[in-house]
């Protein structure tokens, strides 16, 4: 779910869960070293880079199977590794990072890997023998492998919580567009649709680091996000129906700055009107609110997307498509009579049911 085009620290994270996950040769290998009950230091990155932060060991290239890793492991020097884990470059390895680099691990091996992914802006794994765990270390983060049955139970309890949060999303939305059609929308409804819009994203990103270390464990978990998630796209076109529009400033740019809000403060509706561009204060916006229709036109599933842009861009706002005479609907570019009665027809549809919900 994340807005982000380039990669990120995130994005980093999310590839080394991947390459650990269950069903990867590497979690193959890190599980037959905890069996074993050998450690084992596992340094992902710039050979080159990571042989200039390292002495000793012996030189190798070649692939990497979990049986090769296994019986390397039982050395007591690291592993250096191409960046994606595919290829073994060197073994036995002695690693010296700068100890100016503060570290809170009490073992050497987890000293080492902390300092070593900081340093090097790395991928480092420690598989502890005493504990038999593995710590992942990514830049400055640090991460312990939970087992796989935690993994599941964290993973339904986030689904859970995400179903509850749906639903409240969902009713957010049907009131927004109920005072939509009655052209009777205050900066309160919008700024609370937009909450819990952001609210439904940031659990559905929680749970992906737990699908993502589930791996071929969590195929059911990522169908059921995929199609939970399927309504949040929509409703984040109310960001893009609402916010205030200054030059150089985007509809990405707002939801990248809805996105930075930190948790506490998402909580206060004041946050989410400062980041459309209304202020901090909602109660000083005293008049309704137009919006443009871009949410309201797709939800109707029936009018393509290019077609909702050529509205909005000719009309205006959704008010003033649903008044507009059939002739001028087909004055609208890639708009004939067909498709004209269509979007006629569609929005005629959405109000009646929503009126016909509110007397349910």
């Amino acid at each position: 779910m994340s807005r982000k085009k380039k990669q990120s620290l995130e994005d980093i994270y999310h590839q080394a869960l991947l390459m650990i996950a269950p069903g990867t040769p590497l979690r193959e290998a890190l599980s037959a070293i905890i069996q074993g009950g050998t450690g084992g230091l596992l340094c992902f990155g710039d050979p080159a880079k990571l042989a200039d932060l390292s002495e000793g060991g012996v030189k190798l290239d070649a692939p990497v199977t979990p049986q090769i890793l296994y019986e390397l492991c039982k050395m007591d020097g690291a592993i250096i590794l191409n960046s994606d884990g595919t290829r073994i470059f060197y073994a036995n390895r002695f690693l010296k990072p700068t100890a100016k680099i503060p570290s809170e691990e009490t073992g050497t091996r987890h000293r080492s890997a902390h300092r070593m992914a900081s340093q090097a802006k790395c991928v480092v794994i420690a598989v502890s023998q005493r504990r038999a765990a593995v710590t992942l270390y990514v830049h400055e983060r640090r991460h312990v492998l939970d087992s796989i049955p935690t993994l599941v139970n964290k993973a339904s309890q986030a689904i859970q919580t995400l179903e509850k949060y749906l639903s409240v999303l969902n009713q957010a939305m049907q009131d927004l567009t109920t005072r939509e059609f009655q052209d009777m929308v205050t900066i309160f409804d919008v700024c609370r649709a937009v909450q819990r819009t952001e609210m439904v994203v940031r659990i559905a990103n929680e749970i992906e680091p737990y699908i993502i270390e589930l791996g071929t464990e969590g195929r059911l978990f990522d169908l059921q996000l995929k199609e939970l998630i399927l309504p949040v796209k929509e409703a984040s076109l109310a960001v893009r129906d609402y916010y205030r529009e200054k030059a150089g400033l985007t509809y990405e740019d707002v939801l990248d700055r809805i996105a930075e809000i930190p948790q506490q403060e998402l909580l206060q509706l004041g946050s989410i009107s400062q980041a459309l561009g209304y202020g901090p204060n909602p109660r000083s916006i005293d008049s309704y609110l137009t919006p443009r229709g871009y949410r309201v036109l797709t939800s109707t599933r029936r009018i393509p997307a290019a077609i909702v842009n050529n509205l909005v861009e000719r009309f205006g706002a959704l008010q003033q498509i649903i008044r507009a005479p059939k002739d001028e609907l087909c004055d609208v570019d890639g708009v004939g009579e067909v498709l004209a009665d269509r979007i006629r027809v569609s929005l005629n549809l959405l109000r009646n049911q929503l009126a016909l919900d509110d007397r349910r």
